[in-house]
């Protein structure tokens, strides 16, 4: 039977199913990337900013055009993580601004809304590049449109053709992207589109469809009889140590989607996940090897209190389970009597001109924002980036007129220009910091007896005559810039490609240093990450001096993962 229209409650089917095809896909999606370097990648970044928006649009019950429109636009939009994951959000953006408007859709509103959909991502992008999602999302535009003016109907038809001429236009992306071509892949970003598409096609066309998302499987022990055998069930969740359990006094609504989002963090973390919340509290319980995520995580939705962490490796019988249930329930009881007068007794941070915040990772990098005056660090880079709520969370955090934005990642600065443009009651100023050592040279040249466009200015400027180095390691064998790489080695990463590979982490080190250095460069910074012993970063920083003796060397612990080094030079 020929279909040329489309409602409400078949769109938002497509919709989640597009989702949930990316999502079984982002694994995969992941090992497109060109640099083989343990991060958090495309298909993570894709996934994320897409299912933000299907747990808008899942919770609509009766979908109109113009809920599901505002759903998919306002839930990708904040959930945006990583530069392929606001350009997603950017064509859903530009797609719902078309369809909120009529009751069905056809072919020819179809392309309309591709037309918009492509014309809003590309305004996003500063520098716009060929070969990347932006093409394969122009190519199957341009498809949509011809199909619509040939006098196409038939939406069956009109789906299949635009997402085949989406595929060719992916398959062509290592001829637009030499980088693609030399490491034998497609664009990452362009793939994902690709599969968002072909699971929409799949709910049109009526295939059963599994809606639920992910979760780790749950073993016999687990389900069995906790009574029965303690020890079982103990040893069956020795994969996460602690126990965890608090109170959170809230200071601001938290919606059900908060509570969605909260859980789905907790369920990264951790597992045995119960959130339950009233108007004044929300009692959390979660098994994770790192408490202090859950705890600060949820700061972001009030005050905690009754804060109770056991180690289940050396507290495993049933008594100590029973003693901690009925802990909890009376604290509950308690704080629901005080939680009122304990919300008054909060103070608001005195509200001041200027206000920062930065992207970090690691304990020594956040102490080192933390003495420049940094207000609030957002927890992220690398192997994580966070989401264009997350920043708009921080945002909340400050109450400042003006609030400078140090992403420190170049793949976190369109989520912070979103959420720059989504915030209305205070001016957001964005410094395109791409790497942590650019946003310390930034925040230090900050003056305060200058106006805030001077500053911009001048931190920017300043920021951009910074070179930075990254050592890690790859996590598959690839070729790139003539380097073969193998999984394992380890990798010096410049700011314009890979500069040493190889299996000794000190000897990579240092010579990604030497090619980072310019003959008017009179500081080297060096801050070492978790992995690497001081004595270890210490011989690095010796041998440095040795060699450039005219320049200063700074050594710090930087107290990141993934990264065993990271070196600037200015």
């Amino acid at each position: 039977m020929v279909l040329n229209t489309i409602d409400a409650g078949m769109l938002a089917k497509m919709f989640l199913a597009g989702a949930k095809n990316l999502e079984n896909k982002k694994e995969w999606i992941n090992e497109l990337n060109v640099f083989p370097v343990p991060d958090g990648d495309t298909g993570t970044n894709m996934s994320m900013t897409i299912l933000s928006a299907a747990k808008e649009v899942a919770a609509i019950e009766n979908p109109d055009m113009a809920s599901l429109a505002k759903a998919i636009s306002s839930g990708s939009l904040r959930g945006a993580r990583g530069n392929s994951g606001v350009i997603l959000s950017q064509l859903f953006r530009g797609f719902a601004k078309v369809i909120r408007e009529y009751d069905n859709i056809n072919v020819a509103i179809l392309a309309s809304a591709c037309d918009k959909a492509v014309e809003t991502a590309y305004k996003a992008v500063m520098k716009p590049k060929e070969g990347t999602i932006l093409t394969v999302a122009k190519g199957a535009a341009k498809r949509a449109d011809d199909l619509a003016v040939s006098g196409e109907k038939d939406l069956e038809v009109f789906i299949t053709e635009v997402i085949k001429e989406a595929e060719a236009v992916l398959a062509q992306t290592p001829e637009m992207l030499p980088v693609l071509k030399q490491a034998g892949v497609v664009d990452s970003g362009g793939q994902g589109l690709v599969e968002v598409l072909k699971g929409g096609l799949d709910a049109f066309l009526g295939k059963e469809i599994d809606f639920s998302m992910e979760t780790a499987p749950v073993s016999v022990s687990q389900t069995g009889s906790i009574g029965a055998n303690i020890e079982a069930q103990a040893n069956a969740e020795i994969k996460f140590c602690y126990c965890t359990q608090f109170l959170i006094m809230l200071n601001k609504t938290f919606n059900i989607k908060q509570e969605m989002d909260f859980k789905e963090f907790l369920s990264s973390i951790g597992d045995s996940i119960v959130v339950v919340a009233d108007d004044e509290i929300v009692k959390v319980h979660v098994h994770t090897n790192d408490p202090g995520l859950a705890m600060q995580r949820a700061l972001k939705y009030g005050q905690l209190t009754t804060i109770i962490i056991e180690n289940m490796r050396l507290e495993r019988d049933e008594k100590v389970s029973d003693m901690m249930e009925k802990e909890m329930q009376s604290a509950s009881v308690s704080d629901s009597m005080t939680s009122a007068e304990g919300k008054k007794g909060q103070v608001s941070m005195e509200h001041k001109d200027t206000g920062f915040i930065a992207v970090s990772v690691g304990d020594g990098i956040n102490e080192i924002f933390r003495s420049l005056g940094v207000d609030y660090m957002i927890e992220g880079g690398q192997t994580m980036n966070p989401s264009t709520e997350d920043i708009l969370n921080a945002i909340d955090k400050i109450n400042a007129d003006n609030i400078f934005i140090f992403p420190n990642n170049k793949n976190i600065i369109l989520a912070a220009n979103q959420a720059s443009q989504l915030t209305t009651d205070k001016n957001i100023i964005v410094i395109p910091t791409k790497t942590v050592p650019q946003g310390i040279t930034a925040i230090i040249n900050y003056v305060p007896d200058i106006s805030v466009e001077e500053n911009e200015a001048v931190m920017t400027r300043e920021a951009g005559n910074v070179a930075t180095g990254q050592v890690t390691y790859a996590v598959r064998d690839t070729m790139i810039d003539g380097k073969e790489i193998h999984q394992g080695d380890f990798m010096g990463i410049g700011d314009s490609g890979i500069l040493s590979v190889g299996m000794d982490l000190q000897a990579v080190a240092y010579e990604m240093i030497e090619k980072l250095m310019k003959k008017d460069y009179k500081l080297i910074s060096i801050y070492y990450g978790d992995d690497v012993e001081e004595m270890q970063a210490q011989k690095l920083a010796d041998k440095v001096k040795a060699v450039f003796a005219d320049c200063d060397i700074e050594l710090q612990f930087g107290g990141q993962p993934i990264y065993s080094y990271i070196v600037s030079a200015e």
